[in-house]
């Protein structure tokens, strides 16, 4: 049986956001926009989605580290509009999966698919 897979999306530029959107519809069953980290934990919570999709600038590294402990299932995606080693390294040190460049929405596309299906599986077991 195939997996219907979701996404949750919480990004601090609006474009971005319907650019992500645009090209995730076309790869998983249903798309949640947060407009808050707030916003998000609860989309998660009620949606269950398999990939988060977060701005490291709208979200301090203290609370993805608190989403990939509170929600094992879900695949943090995380991005940033600027090329930061340290950021980055940071981000995926807190649990993110990926990180991406917020602007480079097939990188991000192909992080989510790539990693949804294996926490879908993980949290199945």
């Amino acid at each position: 049986m195939k997996k219907i897979l979701t996404v949750a999306i919480l990004q601090s530029d609006s474009r971005t956001v319907r650019a992500l959107a645009s090209s995730l519809c076309h790869h998983f069953h249903a798309i949640h926009a947060a407009h808050s980290i707030e916003e998000l934990r609860s989309t998660i919570l009620k949606h269950r989605p398999h990939v988060a999709v977060l701005d490291v600038e709208m979200v301090p590294l203290s609370e993805i580290e608190r989403l990939h402990r509170e929600f094992k299932g879900v695949c943090i995606v995380a991005t940033h509009r600027l090329a930061d080693d340290e950021m980055w390294t940071a981000a995926l040190n807190a649990g993110a999966v990926d990180i991406c460049s917020s602007r480079d929405t097939p990188s991000i596309v192909s992080s989510a698919l790539r990693h949804a299906p294996s926490i879908a599986r993980r949290a199945a077991a």
